[in-house]
C-alpha cells in the first residue's frame, strides 16, 4: 500500500470514475485501476462492484476511503508539526474571486503582512465553480469567495463577511422604485456562470421580474462604471469595500427581502497549511470590522443633525 494509491482510492471516492480520478491525479484510467487492483490484493477486500458499467465502491471500499482521507492528511501535515509552534511562515496560494480583488483581499493580506510577514501569499483569481475544482486537485491552499448553495464534499467555509444585494442606478434616477427601474431601463446583468450571477437571476425569476439585458460583466467596477456612463441599471453586492461613492451611481434598497451573499474563507477541512489559512481568516475578518468601523463613521458624519431637514433622496448611495 502507497499514499500514492490512497490519494488515487479518495479520487475515485470524490469523482465517482476511474477516468475522472485518473485526470484529477494526472494518471492513465488503466494506472488507476492497477493502483486500486494492488490496494485490494493487499488487504483481501473487495473495494468495487465491477459487475456494473462503471466499478462502484463497495461498502468495504468506503470505509477504506473514510480512513484514508484521515492518513492522507496526516501525511501531508507532517512539514507543519515537525514546525515550531509559534512559526508561520512559507507560501500560501489563495484563489479569489474578481469582485474581492478591489478592497477585500488587498486591504486584508495587508493586515496579513504586517501580523506574519513571512507568509507569502500568491493570488489565483477565478470564479466560485474554478475554484472549487483547484482546490481539489490540490493546485491552491485556500480560496477566497461567494458561499453556493451546495458547498463541496470536504471542504470548510469560514464566513467573513455578508453583503446585501442592491440596485445600482444613474443618479439621476435615484427617485424611481427598482421595481420599476428594472422593468423599463436596460439591465446590466452580473455573469451568471458566478455565483452572484445565479443567485441575481433566480431573485428575479422568483418575483416575475423580466429585464430587458444590455451586457453581462464579470466586474463589479465595469458594472458601475457602465451604470454611471447611463447605460443601463444592475444588481450587486453593497460592499464596503466598493469604490461606487465616486462614481454618480444610487445604490437603491430592493423591496421585498433582498438577496444576500455570503463571502467566505474555503479550504480543505484537513491541510498542513491549516494555521496560515486560520491567520488569513483572522486578518480578512479584522479588515472586516475596520472597515464597518470606517464605514459607520461616515455614515454618523452624513446624518442630518437635530433639526434639519433630512436629505430627499436619502436612499440613494
Amino acid at each position: 500500500m502507497s499514499i500514492r494509491a490512497l490519494r488515487t482510492l479518495i479520487a475515485v471516492r470524490r469523482h465517482g470514475t476511474f477516468r475522472q480520478a485518473a485526470e484529477v491525479e494526472h494518471l492513465t484510467p488503466s494506472a488507476v485501476s492497477h493502483q486500486m487492483k494492488q490496494l485490494e490484493e493487499t488487504w483481501g477486500l473487495e473495494l468495487f462492484d465491477r459487475t456494473l458499467k462503471t466499478p462502484k465502491l463497495t461498502q468495504a471500499g468506503l470505509t477504506l476511503v473514510e480512513e484514508a482521507e484521515g492518513l492522507v492528511a496526516a501525511y501531508d501535515n507532517l512539514p507543519a508539526k515537525v514546525m515550531a509552534r509559534d512559526e508561520l511562515s512559507g507560501e500560501l496560494i489563495l484563489g479569489a474571486v474578481p469582485t474581492t480583488l478591489v478592497g477585500l483581499v488587498p486591504r486584508g493580506l495587508a493586515q496579513l503582512k504586517a501580523l506574519h510577514p513571512d507568509i507569502r501569499v500568491r493570488i489565483v483569481p477565478g470564479l466560485t465553480n474554478d475554484l472549487f475544482l483547484q482546490l481539489a486537485r490540490g493546485q491552491i491552499d485556500g480560496a477566497i469567495l461567494s458561499k453556493p448553495d451546495v458547498l463541496p464534499r470536504g471542504l470548510h467555509l469560514a464566513e467573513i463577511i455578508s453583503e446585501d444585494f442592491v440596485l445600482l442606478a444613474p443618479k439621476e434616477m435615484s427617485d424611481e422604485t427598482p421595481r420599476d427601474l428594472l422593468r423599463t431601463e436596460p439591465f446590466i446583468r452580473f455573469t451568471r456562470d458566478a455565483v452572484v450571477g445565479r443567485q441575481i437571476e433566480a431573485w428575479l425569476q422568483k418575483r416575475g421580474i423580466t429585464v430587458t439585458d444590455a451586457m453581462e460583466l464579470d466586474g463589479l467596477d465595469a458594472i458601475s462604471s457602465m451604470v454611471a456612463a447611463g447605460l443601463g441599471v444592475s444588481i450587486v453586492p453593497r460592499s464596503i469595500f466598493a469604490a461606487q461613492g465616486d462614481l454618480p451611481v444610487a445604490r437603491l434598497t430592493l423591496e421585498d427581502t433582498p438577496p444576500r451573499r455570503i463571502i467566505g474563507l474555503v479550504n480543505q477541512a484537513n491541510t498542513s497549511r491549516s494555521r496560515m489559512i486560520d491567520a488569513t481568516r483572522h486578518a480578512l475578518l479584522q479588515t472586516v470590522e475596520n472597515a464597518q468601523g470606517t464605514a459607520a463613521w461616515i455614515n454618523r458624519r452624513r446624518a442630518p443633525r437635530c433639526g434639519q431637514r433630512p436629505f430627499a433622496k436619502a436612499r440613494s448611495g
